[in-house]
């Protein structure tokens, strides 16, 4: 699934109104509320957002996505569901595929078991989040729904953390160039 996902169909063109009338009201807003206010999905979100805003990557470069940004240090991980809005910070650990699951343990407060295969596509977010500049690598399952988001940190002033963000642009890149 991209983030580049096109609409179509008379029932695509009211979604996509209404996709665009909320992102209109709050473009620098949580993702997931937009996509609720408009009753569509946050990949139709994505794909609605300046260019380079959302860059996608295909799922099967699920493993080498992870495996880069396990040398990226301590992130923000965040599951975001209707119930709840999940904030771990960590390094990410290595995974290995095993038993249908890519499980990830290590020494870090990120660990447990993913459902690879419902990852249906990879987006790398670049965008203002509440009037400050945010970068997050989006693992989309095929509901159009972040399955996890991995975030660049910020130091304590609030700013990104200038080398994390040097290597999410690098792996962004790399991908948009493909």
């Amino acid at each position: 699934m991209s983030a580049a996902l096109s609409i179509s169909s008379s029932d695509d063109e009211a979604r996509r109104a209404r996709a665009i009338a909320a992102l209109g009201e709050k473009p620098d807003g949580v993702v997931e509320a937009i996509a609720a206010k408009a009753e569509v999905t946050p990949v139709e979100i994505l794909a609605l957002l300046p260019d380079g805003a959302a860059t996608s990557a295909p799922e099967n470069a699920f493993e080498a996505i992870w495996g880069e940004m396990t040398g990226w240090g301590e992130v923000l991980f965040i599951v975001h569901t209707d119930d709840i809005v999940l904030e771990a910070e960590g390094s990410l650990p290595a995974g290995s595929e095993g038993h249908g699951w890519f499980n990830i343990h290590g020494d870090s407060p990120i660990g447990g078991h993913i459902a690879r295969k419902n990852c249906a596509g990879i987006t790398f977010v670049d965008r203002a989040f509440h009037g400050r500049r945010s970068c997050s690598v989006w693992f989309m399952n095929q509901k159009g729904a972040a399955m996890f988001k991995v975030f660049v940190k910020r130091d304590a002033a609030r700013e990104l953390i200038a080398e994390q963000l040097a290597k999410f642009e690098a792996l962004r890149d790399r991908y948009a160039n493909a």
